[in-house]
């Protein structure tokens, strides 16, 4: 007893310490960036801002990407649209940057990630109102979707970054016990991440945070739809690079359409992309010319399953979250509602009595729980969504109510909608509507409820819900996407240490976590002696040139010594092998172990 009283004593004392030291701060310096020019005073309104009416189509894209507020129209600006030139030049810089860059130490990326993370949490407000005015989500929406999401991926960086881009020991197996092998993870040089437009902040925060802490640089095309906000948060990660003296042009954000993509696909060293199956082929095809690697996440049709032993209410809300995640702008969000027979009519009931609760209006003009469609045109995209659904003999059963709207935005908002009777014969079952729809299908079966999740081109995420754990894990586990959530939706976004990404047309490859950490990185294998110089690989003699008549039948001995099942059989093969070695007159001495079986 005496004996364990000082380790005791000791490990306490260790913990008070730690303890008393996580109260002391660390000295982290703040960063000022200038937001003088997008913080909507009034004055934009009257004298600098006007309604804008943008061309539709191709004829929209031109040399200057224009930004307004889709939840008011009001003009924003306008960026350029960069050529291929331009764009190359970009990546030469960044490339020219990571070369200085791949020796900085963890320590000064750590430092990085805590100035970034300062200012995200004092600035909070700032980022989501600029948000809300790009996309047209509601502030709330903004901070969940974009301020958690990134905090806790910073610190998830700052916790286990470093462990998991150290050199990883593995087993050298029988044949080299006398190596050590170890994979080295070096940065792969210029990551380009295009991304969308529906989490402008922590799409660009995402990407440049795993490849700058892994020692790249990063060129990020952000969205037509979101450059106005991509722009200014920009000048967060400059302010935050410049604190920690990183060298200039490590990080890019461009602006752009197609062109400017595509000419960044062909110049990086691997590619990230966040957007639609359709585009994601496209990149594919241009990466495939020059062999850059990709990771592509294409959106989803996740699937969210409600047996009857849950508590509905409860559920119901969830649901209704779910599918208005970001103000109908859900990347995340779930678009196949399937529930139990048994509770079917009480859980739509519930649901639309919250959707009924629900209000649309501009996020920033009053209290409103969900804003604007983001892209222009896609709410008749929705409606044609719907109207195929109705004509196939679904029916709508409640609605959002809307706000006060100005006459020239009112083709920007899309009600919350709830629909039954749906079925897969339906495009609103089969296509992503990525809108603030939600068709309620029953089923009779967890078979059935697997069956008709599984039914869909898409495989991102999925939803499952049941009052039994185990059964709800049972039901997610024959699920065939990349997450699942257990009584629960998307919680895996909230843990960063998880890869993100899914199956079939919803992409392929992953970001975050610790796959994602080191896709950023030149997986590199290396094997070297163990007890330099005292041991060292000798080419046996046998097999030495010329070879020996008897090469094969070492050979073959030494396979049988080190891999036979039969460890009395092994003991013969290693003699034969000792024989052979020690063999004078090449040849001479039979197999004892495969040799003398062929002999027979």
């Amino acid at each position: 007893m005496a004996f364990w009283w000082p380790l005791l004593v000791l490990g306490f004392a260790y913990a008070v310490c730690r303890f008393l030291l996580m109260l002391i701060p660390p000295n982290v310096p703040s960063i000022d960036v200038d937001a003088s020019d997008v913080l909507d005073d009034g004055s934009q309104t009257k004298e600098n801002g006007f309604i804008y009416i943008p061309r539709k189509g191709k004829a929209a894209q031109s040399d200057r990407v224009h930004c307004y507020e889709p939840a008011t129209m009001m003009y924003l600006g306008y960026f350029p649209a960069l050529t291929t030139d331009e764009v190359k030049e970009h990546v030469a810089q960044a490339r020219k940057a990571q070369k200085v860059w791949a020796k900085s130490s963890f320590k000064q990326r750590r430092q990085f990630l805590r100035i970034l993370l300062k200012y995200i949490v004092e600035h909070q407000e700032l980022i989501c109102e600029i948000s809300s005015r790009d996309t047209g989500k509601t502030i709330v929406d903004a901070s969940l979707g974009e301020i958690m999401t990134t905090c806790e991926k910073i610190t998830w960086l700052l916790s286990e970054g470093e462990r998991w881009l150290k050199p990883e020991y593995r087993s050298s197996g029988r044949s080299m016990l006398y190596k050590t092998s170890k994979v080295e993870f070096h940065p792969l040089g210029v990551i380009g991440a295009i991304v969308s437009w529906n989490y402008p902040f922590h799409n660009i925060f995402n990407p440049m945070l795993a490849a700058v802490f892994s020692g790249n640089s990063v060129v990020i095309k952000v969205s037509e739809h979101a450059s106005w906000s991509g722009c200014f948060y920009y000048r967060i990660i400059q302010a935050a690079l410049a604190a920690v003296e990183a060298p200039e042009n490590l990080v890019h954000v461009i602006t752009g359409f197609a062109e400017t993509g595509e000419a960044l696909v062909s110049s990086v060293d691997k590619i990230i992309f966040v957007g639609s199956p359709g585009v994601g082929r496209m990149i594919m095809e241009n990466a495939s010319r020059p062999l850059i690697p990709v990771t592509l996440e294409l959106g989803g049709k996740d699937a969210f399953i409600v047996c009857e032993d849950v508590d509905v209410p409860h559920v119901a809300q969830i649901a209704v979250r779910a599918a208005l995640q970001s103000s109908g702008q859900n990347c995340a969000g779930a678009e196949r509602f399937y529930v139990h027979k048994d509770i079917y009519s009480t859980f739509v009931a519930q649901v639309v009595k919250i959707v009924k609760s629900v209000r649309v209006g501009p996020p920033l003009a009053g209290k409103y729980d969900m804003g604007a469609i983001c892209m222009q045109e896609h709410t008749d995209r929705l409606q044609l969504l719907v109207n195929d659904a109705l004509d196939k003999g679904a029916k709508i059963v409640g609605r959002g109510r809307f706000g006060h709207l100005g006459e020239d935005a009112v083709d920007q908002f899309f009600p919350p909608t709830v629909i039954e009777d749906v079925d897969h014969t339906m495009k609103l079952m089969q296509e992503e509507a990525f809108g603030p729809i939600i068709p309620i299908m029953k089923f009779d079966s967890d078979e059935e409820a697997i069956m008709l999740a599984n039914d869909s081109n898409y495989g991102l995420g999925c939803a499952v819900f049941s009052g039994s754990k185990h059964r709800a894990t049972r039901i997610a586990s024959q699920l065939h996407c990349g997450l699942a959530a257990i009584n629960d939706f998307a919680s895996n976004y909230m843990c960063q240490s998880l890869p993100f990404g899914g199956v079939k047309h919803s992409g392929f490859g992953r970001f975050a976590g610790v796959e994602g950490l080191r896709a950023c990185c030149l997986v590199k294998s290396v094997v070297e002696d163990r007890w330099w110089p005292f041991i060292k690989t000798k080419i046996p003699k046998p097999l030495q040139y010329p070879v020996a008549d008897n090469c094969f039948e070492f050979q073959e001995s030494l396979v049988e010594a080190l891999y036979g099942l039969n460890v009395w059989d092994r003991l013969r093969a290693l003699v034969n092998v000792i024989k052979i070695l020690s063999d004078k007159n090449p040849g001479t001495v039979a197999a004892a172990g495969g040799g003398r079986r062929r002999n027979q």
